[in-house]
């Protein structure tokens, strides 16, 4: 038994072990009786001094007595001083284990509910189950593909061939045109007649010397 239970009677075969929320009332019972019997004390002591004050000119002996009493209430604050903060660790200490505990008990609750929630996962099936996800999304897209692609009703053109044959009908209308510019270029001119232009028909004779009678008649009235 160790000297808690001695001291207070706890413990034992028969006794219950209390818990740290009992443990942590009690100790806080004995907080609040303590500081109140500080605040006592601390009267007390204002008490004794000013018995001393007022007997120490008329009556010596009992301003020593007085003293007397304020020194042993001064120890018996210093004690309960002591007494409070060791109990005020304790306290502290207890509530951490506390909280410890509590947080462990969680901790290990939520192990064994992770525990329980893959009871029944193997890793192997996980890994056998992902491979089908892959398969299967795979087939689709395989599905897709094929049902994308175009129907020529049973006619399949080799694509290469297609183009080689749009390219060369590209390149005869590119010629087709470019002859038609030369041609436009290359348009002759109207050649200069070889022959001379036909001469003015010849007067006839009698025109003719008619001609020089007048010719001649003007040249004499002008004499």
């Amino acid at each position: 038994m160790s000297i808690f239970g001695k001291l207070f009677g706890s413990g034992g075969k028969g006794g219950k072990n209390p818990s740290p929320q009992e443990a942590i009332q009690r100790l806080r019972e004995t907080e609040e009786m303590l500081t109140k019997k500080q605040d006592f004390l601390e009267k007390k002591i204002d008490q004794e001094l000013l018995t001393a004050k007022r007997n120490g000119t008329k009556n010596k002996r009992a301003a020593l007595q007085a003293l007397k009493r304020k020194k042993r209430y001064e120890k018996q604050l210093a004690q309960i001083d002591g007494t409070l903060s060791t109990i005020e660790f304790q306290r502290e200490a207890l509530e951490n284990a506390n909280t410890n505990t509590e947080v462990l008990k969680n901790m290990g609750f939520a192990a064994e509910a992770m525990k329980h929630a893959h009871d029944n996962m193997d890793i192997d099936k996980v890994d056998d189950l992902m491979q089908d996800i892959t398969e299967q999304q795979e087939l689709a897209q395989e599905i897709c593909d094929a049902i994308s692609k175009p129907v020529g009703f049973g006619e399949e053109f080799d694509e290469d061939d297609l183009l080689a044959e749009l390219e060369e009908l590209e390149q005869e209308e590119l010629d087709k045109n470019m002859l038609e510019i030369s041609g436009t270029e290359n348009v002759p001119l109207p050649s200069v007649p070889s022959s001379s232009l036909p001469s003015r028909p010849e007067k006839k004779k009698e025109e003719e010397d008619e001609d020089d009678m007048k010719d001649l008649e003007r040249w004499a009235e002008a004499m």
